[in-house]
């Protein structure tokens, strides 16, 4: 739907169509001359230009950092030249999006295994938000809106595997039980021809909402696109209509067409401006470009970025938002000012995961410098430590909270999605405040409305674990439940190796659950049959660190997860802060085939899918275990068994929220 008056005042800048529906294109013969005149005079700078003095850029880099300063002083939207794209095997990489992305179907394991419908039907969540049936991915402009949640994603309608990209929608009035609505966006135009791609949206002062996303045209060019709902009176928001006018952004000058995508929500500066951040990158310099707009029609680019990275590549589903250093609530994006910090994230497309960095906002000069430059942006701290991928944050004034949504996707075969008909899912939507106590990362925590899925409990405490030992926690099945442990190493043993030698230990590159250290690892078994044939162990390991102190890891190790050959099965984790007297602690939420894990208060996160074959319905166990050589452990362990959530499809006479649940 393309509207004929759109509501935002026309914008003399934009550039006016040829008749056919496309852009009118400049000449090419005068734009390549430019653009290579350009690039010239950069590449010569950066042979004989400067050096950084703080040695922070090998030559490449520095290559990068003047083709950034020399390229984005442009305040004019440039019109892309369409290059004709033949689409690769891969799917999406080499159409710039997000993927899924296994190796084991390109000849090196042709063999599939034997799932039977029983195994697969278990696969699927039960309160984890998925369509029906098809492929998903990134989540796209949360917000609450008149009294419902609403939810889009990135979705192909026409089948299990990624193609075809539209808009899904649904809402929910608690976040957790939702009615799936009809497609909110579909591609259509020329402009988003080869898909509508990830985007944001924005509330505006008297409650209009705008959206900005990434489609890719007809010639698999990425421009920016505007739409909005063509009828704001409605709740549901179920249609939307896109400006007669897109492209409202193409790739700026220094930027390749598959470069430029995923706008962020707007933020208002002191200027009254609106102002938004998009990914891109220079060689292999990751960066956020950063535009102004007083109409979300015509934009201006501000010189230089508002952050890049050196060595981490494209940046996709870019993220950034305050955070308060004194309380526990969220605040709205346009907030800034004193007591506030602000997050910058990127989604990485050479290694598919979310990292993250808190810093200081200059918004006169539109830049952002990180707290600490050794865990910058790509090359620090990740939101998660699993499967997890193009997520995106909102702000909720319903609860004064920031509330992030993360992809999930899928670690067995294609082959297999396309027999269960469906693949990947979002993981349950986290809080996020910065850690008061460590003041250098975040805290993920699941939305407190999980918990009204809870159903009966049983607790565990003071459960002794000696050294090589597994005890069964008798919970019945533990296909759906939602457990809280707490861990409490012998002192004794903490004490012996502090005074021992340094070790190197890392969660990827360990044996896993079966290498043993003094302390660790220990943890708990989940998903689990009765002879631990199948198993997925979710645990600690302490070692002692390179700097003397005891340092703590995170772990969960998918390698006995399932005995399917078309699985892959890898081992995630990194170090999580331990701070003193604090006990070990961890939640895990377990809903058949996902496994989302929250260590230290949300400070290390871990999302794992899991395929087990004989670990499934009613043989499903749950272990505490330790593998320590040394350390006795006491643990205190509680579990609920969960209910399902309500995630149906949508029926008219639905649209007022009711006031508890769906």
């Amino acid at each position: 739907m393309v509207d004929s008056q759109p509501f935002l005042p026309s914008s003399p800048t934009l550039p006016t169509s040829n008749g056919d529906g496309r852009r009118r294109r400049r000449p090419m013969k005068g734009l390549v001359a430019m653009v290579s005149g350009l690039l010239m005079v950069v590449l010569l700078a950066a042979i004989i230009g400067r050096k950084d003095p703080r040695g922070f850029f090998h030559r490449e880099d520095d290559e990068d950092q003047n083709v950034i300063g020399s390229l984005f002083k442009s305040k004019e939207n440039t019109q892309p030249q369409p290059e004709t794209f033949q689409p690769a095997y891969s799917r999406g990489v080499s159409a710039g999006v997000s993927e899924k992305t296994s190796q084991l179907f390109s000849g090196q394991n042709p063999v599939a295994f034997p799932w039977n419908n029983s195994m697969l039907s278990w696969q699927r969540t039960a309160f984890h938000f998925q369509p029906e049936k098809n492929w998903m991915n990134d989540p796209n402009g949360p917000l609450y809106y008149k009294g419902w949640y609403h939810f889009f994603y990135q979705y192909n309608p026409n089948g299990a595997v990624w193609g075809d990209i539209v808009w899904g929608h649904a809402v929910s009035s608690d976040l957790i039980h939702w009615l799936h609505l009809p497609l909110a966006m579909e591609a259509d135009q020329w402009y988003d021809a080869n898909g509508v791609w990830s985007g944001s949206a924005t509330i505006l002062p008297d409650d209009r909402v705008v959206m900005l996303y990434t489609g890719s045209t007809n010639e698999s060019v990425q421009v920016q696109n505007l739409a909005y709902p063509a009828d704001p009176s409605d709740p549901l928001l179920i249609k939307w209509v896109k400006y007669s006018g897109n492209p409202v952004l193409v790739p700026p000058p220094g930027i390749d067409n598959k470069d430029f995508r995923d706008p962020t929500t707007a933020w208002l500066t002191s200027e009254g401006k609106w102002r938004i951040i998009v990914g891109s990158k220079v060689n292999k310099t990751g960066i956020s470009l950063v535009y102004d707009t007083l109409d979300f029609k015509s934009y201006e680019l501000l010189d230089g970025v508002l952050h890049g990275v050196p060595g981490t590549g494209m940046w996709e589903c870019v993220d950034f938002y305050p955070v308060s250093t004194s309380g526990d609530h969220g605040l709205d994006t346009s907030i800034n000012g004193v007591g506030v910090k602000h997050v910058v994230k990127a989604s990485l497309d050479d290694d598919r995961h979310d990292y993250y960095a808190i810093g200081t906002y200059d918004e006169k000069n539109g830049k952002w410098i990180p707290d600490n430059s050794e865990i910058d942006v790509g090359i620090g701290i990740r939101y998660d430590y699993g499967i997890f991928y193009a997520s995106k944050s909102f702000y909720d004034p319903k609860k004064g909270r920031r509330v992030l949504w993360g992809w999930i996707g899928e670690s067995d075969s294609e082959l297999a999605d396309v027999k269960k008909g469906w693949a990947s899912l979002q993981g349950i939507p986290r809080t996020v405040v910065l850690d008061k106590k460590t003041g250098s990362n975040l805290l993920q925590w699941p939305v407190e409305e999980i918990e009204s899925l809870r159903l009966s409990s049983r607790e565990f405490n003071n459960v002794e674990l000696k050294p090589g030992t597994i005890v069964p926690i008798d919970v019945g099945t533990a296909t759906q439940i939602d457990v809280v442990a707490e861990f409490e190493v012998d002192k004794k043993a903490l004490e012996a190796t502090a005074k021992a030698n340094y070790t190197e230990f890392s969660c990827s590159n360990s044996g896993g659950a079966a290498q043993r250290g003094a302390l660790g690892p220990f943890g708990l078994l989940v998903l689990a049959d009765d002879k631990l044939s199948e198993q997925t162990p979710v645990y600690f390991f302490i070692v002692k660190g390179s700097d003397g102190n005891l340092k703590t890891f995170f772990c969960s190790d998918h390698l006995r997860s399932s005995v399917a050959n078309d699985v892959k099965k890898q081992i995630f984790g990194s170090f999580v802060p331990v701070l003193k007297d604090e006990k070990l602690s961890v939640r895990i939420l377990i809903d058949h085939s996902i496994v989302e894990s929250f260590a230290q208060g949300g400070r290390t996160c871990i999302s794992s899918r899991v395929y087990p074959t004989k670990a499934i319905y009613g043989a499903a166990r749950i272990f505490a275990f330790n593998n320590a050589t040394e350390a006795s452990v006491k643990s205190s362990i509680k579990i609920w068994q969960m209910n399902s959530a309500f995630i149906r499809p949508f029926h008219p006479e639905n649209k007022k929220p009711p006031h508890n649940s769906l």
